[in-house]
């Protein structure tokens, strides 16, 4: 934030400084960019067999071995090196081989399919905490106000996740945030709220419209039962803006003298003249008034306000700057510092005065809390690169004594992960081993592989050079894990690349499923949900409700049961994602994967 002219008009000093103030979680992601273009003809899209075909499995089984293929439970006997089998009805030309009586396979982080949910926009499992703190619907095309998902649909939908193969659930952070909104997009033509979670307010509670702590130990208890891991994302870069409501609320900053009028009772409620834009609110506020030290302080942020320090673009100091205007935690800070006054007044915080501890020490403690209380097994960290590798260093620390704390405590639960798992957000990051892997990462997310899959999906065997490359790195070095993905809420979703076809659709569930390391599946992503309402931010429509109509109407019903088909395949051989990688032929396009016992052939025939 800077400050800005004492005048009701949104001056030019505003515009400059907020106008990025409505994009969301992407705060060091990708810039904004056009709609991706259509797979189509011209791309490649080969047409899969559907006859019979040779398949030579190379040493991956045995002469004599019965072998089946998962997609259609057929089965053969290896003569020769080969069996012949014919895809499937709707396998899109696959045959996917493993041994008749498998060994069971053990869990591993290289192999896991993580699903990430959008908690506000995935499933509404009580409409009885959809209104909280004053937000209120805009009443136009809901593009930033909270929808109403939950922790009880999120519970509600782990047998759903299950039959997908799921062994990891993503969701975003659960924390309260701002309660009121800001402007969104560059043109503020949006309310743009917190329902993504990382506009955090009080990092010690989870936001209402989310739900309690009880659903949310509930959601972690039944998702262990399943065998499902929950990653929790978390933020130590920034806290959320600042809104009206929240300043009315907290009794934080000030407006100028006499503004009072120009606000309604609640002044979250307030709604631009005919010529403003939701931006426009702030020409009503005194970012220069003393009484902004009762919000975060000048100890704990830089912001730009009152006698707060005023950050660097983050593309200058990518520690110490601002990301799109957001406060910056001074977590490299080591002078101790009081809990903010706004948290100390803030009756339903469970935060307290630490001795001694300065910001870092304070938001560590914060989050593992969430750790030592219910059992979370990881945590996808954002905007990893804007924070100095010490301080992920020691929360993945005091992260994996939080979990052993809870496992101590917790002897009769069902606990699938005893060493927590951390998943790092660095923007552009690859399939490379870097220094994050030194400052506590297990795995870093991958943003080649949505480009990557494309050709995949248009014809797998595209893939070939993907997945060589990828084995021959990951699965050659300890320690060194990716998280990959086709659709993300900062970029693009797998259903507009494909233009609405149903068949590149399902063809893409193989090219992420098969691909080596972990992988993201973006909900929806089996589902062909749509781009949603956008407004001027066009990541907005990336995170759309899922769509369970068309999921209980059978309109998708192709495409979820192929991804399921393939989670499936993909749970029960961590050989797909951690295993060796050896192409056996082109024509078909042949490949094994082997770990320790576990073995697979996978086969994909074109005409």
């Amino acid at each position: 934030m800077t400050r800005c002219a004492n005048h009701l008009k949104l001056s030019a000093c505003i515009a400059t400084a907020l106008i990025t103030a409505g994009c969301a979680s992407g705060p060091g992601n990708p810039p904004d960019v056009a709609g991706p273009p259509a797979l189509n003809d011209s791309n490649g899209y080969c047409e899969a067999a559907s006859a019979e075909m040779t398949i030579p499995v190379g040493a991956a089984f045995a002469d004599g071995t019965l072998v089946r293929d998962f997609y259609t439970g057929n089965t053969a006997r290896v003569k020769n090196g080969k069996v012949t089998m014919a895809p499937g009805k709707g396998a899109e030309g696959l045959v996917l081989l493993e041994a008749t009586e498998p060994p069971v396979g053990r869990f591993t982080w290289d192999g896991a399919t993580v699903y990430f949910a959008v908690t506000d926009r995935f499933a509404n499992g009580t409409t009885a905490n959809d209104r909280n703190y004053g937000r209120l619907p805009d009443g136009k095309q809901e593009i930033g106000t909270f929808h109403g998902g939950d922790f009880v649909g999120l519970t509600e939908k782990l047998d759903y996740l299950s039959k997908l193969g799921v062994t990891a659930l993503w969701i975003t952070p659960p924390f309260e945030q701002m309660h009121g909104w800001v402007g969104g997009g560059d043109q503020g033509d949006f309310k743009h709220y917190g329902y993504h979670g990382y506009y955090a307010l009080d990092f010690t509670v989870p936001d209402a419209n989310f739900g309690t702590r009880e659903e949310f130990r509930t959601l972690v208890r039944e998702a262990h039962e399943r065998g499902i891991r929950v990653v929790m994302d978390v933020v130590m870069n920034h806290p959320g803006y600042s809104t009206l409501q929240d300043m009315q609320t907290f009794g934080f900053g000030s407006l100028f003298e006499g503004f009072e009028q120009y606000l309604p009772e609640q002044w979250g409620h307030w709604q631009p003249e005919s010529w403003e834009n939701l931006h426009a609110y702030h020409a009503f506020i005194d970012y220069d008034h003393p009484d902004w030290s009762l919000w975060w302080g000048k100890d704990w942020v830089r912001a730009g306000i009152a006698d707060y320090d005023t950050p660097p673009n983050a593309s200058v100091d990518p520690v110490r700057g601002s990301l799109a205007f957001l406060p910056d935690f001074k977590t490299e800070a080591t002078r101790e510092v009081d809990l903010p006054v706004f948290l100390k007044n803030k009756e339903s915080s469970r935060s307290e005065q630490l001795e001694g501890a300065t910001v870092r020490d304070y938001l560590i403690t914060w989050l593992t809390d969430w750790v030592r209380e219910f059992g979370v097994d990881g945590f996808r960290v954002d905007t990893a690169k804007h924070v100095e590798p010490e301080a992920w260093s020691e929360l993945k620390q005091k992260a994996q004594a939080a979990l052993e704390d809870y496992r101590s405590r917790h002897p009769e639960a069902d606990l699938p992960a005893e060493d927590f798992w951390m998943v790092a957000e660095v923007f552009p990051h690859s399939v490379r081993k870097s220094a994050y892997f030194d400052a506590g990462f297990d795995a870093v997310i991958n943003f080649d592989l949505q480009e990557e899959a494309k050709a995949g999906a248009a014809c797998l065997s595209a893939m070939e050079p993907v997945y060589s490359e990828y084995a021959g790195k990951l699965n050659g070095t300890a320690g060194f894990n990716v998280l990959s993905y086709i659709s993300s809420h900062d970029t693009t979703l797998f259903s507009q690349i494909a233009g609405g076809d149903h068949s590149l659709q399902k063809r893409a569930a193989a090219a992420l499923m098969l691909t080596p390391g972990a992988v993201q599946v973006f909900y929806g992503d089996e589902s062909g949900r749509a781009f949603g309402p956008t407004g001027s931010d066009p990541h907005q429509g990336t995170r759309s409700d899922m769509n369970w109509n068309a999921i209980e109407n059978g309109d998708v019903s192709a495409i979820l049961e192929h991804w399921q088909t393939l989670g499936q395949f993909r749970a029960r051989h961590p050989a797909i994602g951690a295993g060796e990688h050896r192409l056996i032929s082109q024509q078909p396009y042949v490949f094994s994967r082997t770990h320790g016992d576990d073995r697979v052939v996978v086969a994909f025939g074109r005409k």
